[in-house]
């Protein structure tokens, strides 16, 4: 079955070269989630954020240093109380089909994303109300808080803009859901060509692009290729089909494509984080000397050195912010005696072996052994692990609930906006919890209050402050365990050139700034 797949992944492949036939540049991008929908509204994993960075443009966007530039919007103004938001629009930005890109566009988008309350909706859905967006003009765009939230501005990429006139509505339907499922609407630099949902999506470019095309030579399809098989990948880069590999692969796969003529392994640092996910609202894992324990059993320097390369991560922010990392945040430490000294004081303790869930996504050759791993030191100081790989799809069901959650899983998490309020709030907040990134299941009125309080203050380094103070709280009480800050790595073709990391989930896949330097 397995070799059945691969030959499948591979047959929904074009044999085209990367430079093929009218000197147009066609590159095969590997992903290993499905995309669920690429409805802006809706976005919530890497491959579907992958789709609409592509397919679609906000009023703003971030570039590789982290900062938030123009993008339909050319400039903007914010009030003296930091409430008023007014975002001045381009002249000359359309949408793929041509249509102008005006105010009511942008009204009507986050208007959507409101009443839809789905996505990326949980970051406005008590800063925003619908009769707070304005539009004094067709080029003026007025939007005003409920209350001060310091990093808004870091948000508004995730306000992507839809074209209202395109979308197709019924009476059941007021908002369009069905048709945006699957078509795109927007103003992004590459349209829709096909989607088989289980297998590939392939984008082309739209030469008409607003933002213009200044590369000698752009991307002008890009066919992703969705399959968490190793051999397929090889099989790609073999056929010299592969532009850029996900960064999911393991060490073989990346040492063995790079001996290839045509191909070389990119890494470069993150602020995403590896975590071990704690489910702190269930037993045994409401006990933090149970969670103690468990961090001070992971061999970190054995998970970044040789199952899966990365930085160490000494608490639940990358040293990337490191104006909010406290100065004396000290490494996880790998201590055996330590962590049996430390699950003796846990209530469980003393009632024989404690039955432990461990999940992490299956398919996935690295995250294995990382389970077998921790698996084989816990199970020494008194432990019984079950290990229970699940596809992500059933890990985010898993997630919407403290009941189904399972004691410890693991998870990749990196900031979806330039702010460390990404890492807290997402993760962390009890009004954001029911979700992959966030089950830990904290509840903790303490940490809520801290979050409040920093998105609120105004002041940098004020705010840097109670991010710190956030971190110590988070990392007393030992609520996630942090494994190691991603070093992405992946296969690149030789001849692809312009990626750079982005802090913001899959910006960084935005192929209009990439090129191909080959003839």
């Amino acid at each position: 079955m397995k070799n059945l797949l691969a030959a499948t992944a591979l047959a929904a492949l074009t044999a085209l070269p990367a430079a093929a036939q009218d000197d147009k540049v066609a590159i095969t991008v590997n992903a290993v989630q499905i995309f669920g929908t690429i409805d802006p509204a809706k976005i919530n994993d890497y491959t579907e954020y992958m789709a609409a960075v592509n397919l679609y443009d906000a009023l703003t966007t971030v570039d590789a240093a982290g900062n938030v530039i123009p993008q339909l919007a050319e400039s903007w103004d914010i009030s003296d109380d930091s409430l008023t938001y007014t975002f001045h629009l381009k002249d000359g930005a359309t949408f793929s089909d041509g249509t102008p890109v005006d105010a009511q566009d942008i009204l009507y988008s986050i208007r959507r994303l409101l009443a839809i309350n789905e996505g990326p909706s949980y970051l406005f859905s008590d800063l925003i109300d619908a009769e707070s967006v304005t539009a004094p003009d067709d080029r003026t765009v007025v939007i005003t808080l409920n209350k001060v939230y310091a990093p808004f501005i870091s948000i508004t990429p995730l306000l992507l803009a839809v074209n209202e006139e395109a979308v197709q509505t019924n009476g059941d339907d007021p908002w369009g859901e069905t048709f945006l499922a699957e078509t795109p609407a927007g103003a992004g630099p590459y349209t829709l060509s096909s989607w088989d949902r289980g297998a590939q999506m392939t984008l082309v470019r739209n030469e008409a692009y607003h933002g213009g095309w200044p590369n000698a030579r752009p991307i002008d399809e890009v066919r992703f290729v969705v399959t968490r098989d190793e051999a397929t990948v090889r099989a790609l880069a073999q056929r010299g089909d592969l532009g850029i590999s996900s960064q999911y692969q393991s060490t073989e796969t990346y040492e063995g494509i790079a001996k290839l003529d045509d191909y070389v392994t990119l890494t470069t640092p993150t602020a995403t984080g590896l975590y071990i996910k704690l489910n702190n609202q269930v037993p045994p894992t409401d006990d933090v000397h149970v969670r103690r324990a468990i961090a001070m059993a992971m061999d970190y320097a054995t998970v970044r050195e040789v199952i899966y390369p990365g930085a160490p991560l000494r608490g639940p922010l990358s040293d990337i912010f490191a104006a909010a990392v406290p100065e004396d945040a000290a490494e996880p430490v790998f201590d055996i005696a330590a962590a049996q000294a430390e699950l003796a004081k846990s209530k469980y303790a003393g009632q024989g072996p404690i039955q432990l869930t461990h999940t992490y996504v299956s398919k996935t050759a690295f995250e294995e052994e990382i389970a077998l791993l921790l698996k084989s030191t816990l199970d020494m100081i008194g432990f019984d692990v079950t290990i229970q790989p699940e596809p992500w799809n059933r890990i985010t069901d898993l997630a919407t609930s403290v009941e189904t959650t399972p004691h410890t899983t693991q998870v990749f998490y990196g900031p979806t906006y330039p702010s460390p309020d990404s890492v807290f709030y997402v993760q962390y907040a009890s009004s954001a919890a029911g979700n992959w990134a966030s089950m830990d299941w904290v509840q903790d009125p303490e940490i809520d209050r801290l979050i409040e309080v920093s998105r609120a203050e105004t002041d940098t380094a004020k705010r840097n402050g109670i991010y710190q103070d956030i971190y110590r709280k988070l990392v007393d009480d030992q609520r996630s365990v942090w494994l190691l800050a991603q070093e992405r790595r992946f296969s690149v073709h030789k001849c692809l050139k312009g990626y750079e990391w982005v802090p913001m989930q899959s910006w960084d896949f935005d192929f209009s700034r990439m090129s191909w330097s080959c003839e």
